[in-house]
Parts: C-alpha cells; structure tokens; sequence
C-alpha cells in the first residue's frame, strides 16, 4: 500500500493533485508588492499565507483565479470559520478587483466604531465602555460621544505601526491620511490599514473587507531580497511575530540611549 501511495506521488498526476491540493487549501507564495506594511513587512518579502486560518477559501486555479468548486456558503469558503481578530495582519482579495491580494491589518472587527483624528485612530470595541476600562490603561482612553474610545489601540503591541512625519496636511494630501469621521463596521467585516499608515491604500478609501474576500494570513517569510536583488537573509524563515520582537529590541534599546523609559 505504501510504495503505491509513493508511486503515485512521485508521478507527474500525484506531484500535480500533491502541489494543487497544498495550494488550494494549505498554503500559498505571496510576494509584499508595496511599501504598504512597512516596517513590519517589506517590499520584496516572500511569504507563505497560511489559507486554513479562516477557515477555508473556495479554491482557485492559480494565477487563472477560476474557481475550482461552486460556492456552497455564499461567502467565498469552502469551510467557513471565524474571521480576522484584531490586529491579525490578513492578506485577502481586493474588495473592487476580487483577482488583486492585499496585505493589511485589520484594526476593526463587526460592530467596531473607527475614527482619525490628526492621523490618531481612535477604536470604540463593539463589547462597550466596560471593555474598555478593564483592558486598557486610563493614559490610552479617551470619551467622546458617551463612548470610551482607545487611543492607537495597536501601536504598543506591533512596533511596525508608524506615520510619516514629511506628510501633512497641506492641501494636497488625501484628507483620509488624518481625519475620518466615525465608522460603524458591518458584521461579517472587517477595516483594514497598513502600517505604513501615510503610504497604504485601505480601508480609509475604499471601505471594509467582507469575510468573503478572506484568503489566510502570513505564514512565515522564506525569502527576501531589497530592490538591488541583494538577499536580506535576516529575514529568511522569519514569522512576523519574530520580525516584531526584534523591532521591540530595537526600539527599547535606542529608548534607553536616549534616556526614556
């Protein structure tokens, strides 16, 4: 039985079906095509996206992007399971080019109320106030509308998370860059921004990611190379939360040149 099953595998059939069955409900190469989600992901970075974390997408034939099984869910899964948490970096389709992957954080979930004050987010959690006051420190809260809102919910956790102090609001730049007014996220979806937070195109211009459009979330990176196709071997075999600890590192040591604790 064993040396069929090899057999099989090692033929040209088995070596396709093996290949196609890990792509369509395993994993698959993704390559980071913008500056977007800078500096936790880089341009130039290779990575897998583990597909099985949101349960399972319908497949696709890869790069024809025609779907292989019918929708039985009407959500754009063969398996549906629970969608992005907060602060999950996701890849998932462009929601107005469904063949285009992005690769963003999600920083609201259903029922999540988002805001942009002077390029601050602002998150009010669907749990409510008392979610608020039991999970966060009082320094991060801030009240408006007889809400409780947490002041850059994510930047403690994902080192990554950065503006652009050169891009300001003179007129030219996007007004979506540093003010929004609040946003009720639907359910079943999901805003979306890039760390790089003045340099990605997001959930800011183009509206929330429905769970349909979900494909998995990164894996780990197995290989990347800058824009002179020099191999950056530091990142090779790193996941990203390996890439953020070393961030952390970082930033505390050049904290306690400077003095600041």
């Amino acid at each position: 039985m064993l040396k069929k099953i090899y057999k099989w595998s090692s033929s040209w059939t088995g070596t396709i079906v093996i290949v196609l069955s890990i792509i369509f409900f395993v994993a698959q190469a993704f390559v980071i095509p913008s500056g977007s989600m800078k500096n936790t992901l880089l341009i130039g970075d290779m990575l897998f996206v583990k597909k099985f974390s949101y349960g399972i997408p319908t497949p696709r034939i890869p790069w024809l992007e025609v779907k292989v099984l019918p929708e039985f869910h009407d959500n754009g899964h063969l398996i549906t399971g629970d969608g992005p948490k907060r602060g999950d970096i996701v890849v998932f389709r462009y929601p107005n080019e469904e063949t285009v992957h992005y690769v963003k954080r999600c920083v609201a979930v259903g029922g999540d109320i988002v805001a942009l004050q002077d390029k601050v987010l602002y998150l009010h959690p669907h749990e409510g106030n008392e979610y608020v006051k039991k999970n966060y420190p009082i320094t991060q809260i801030s009240e408006f509308d007889g809400k409780l809102w947490i002041k850059n919910p994510y930047r403690k956790d994902h080192p990554g998370i950065h503006n652009d102090p050169s891009v300001t609001d003179n007129g030219f730049n996007p007004q979506q860059l540093f003010n929004m007014s609040p946003i009720k996220v639907p359910e079943n979806q999901y805003f979306m921004m890039g760390d790089n937070r003045d340099h990605s195109n997001d959930s800011r211009f183009w509206g929330t990611v429905k769970y349909k459009y979900i494909v998995g979330t990164p894996w780990f990176i197995y290989f990347s190379w800058d824009k002179n196709k020099e191999v950056r071997w530091n990142r090779v075999f790193r996941t990203v939360g390996s890439i953020e600890k070393d961030m952390e590192g970082k930033e505390i040591k050049i904290n306690h040149e400077k003095g600041i604790y």
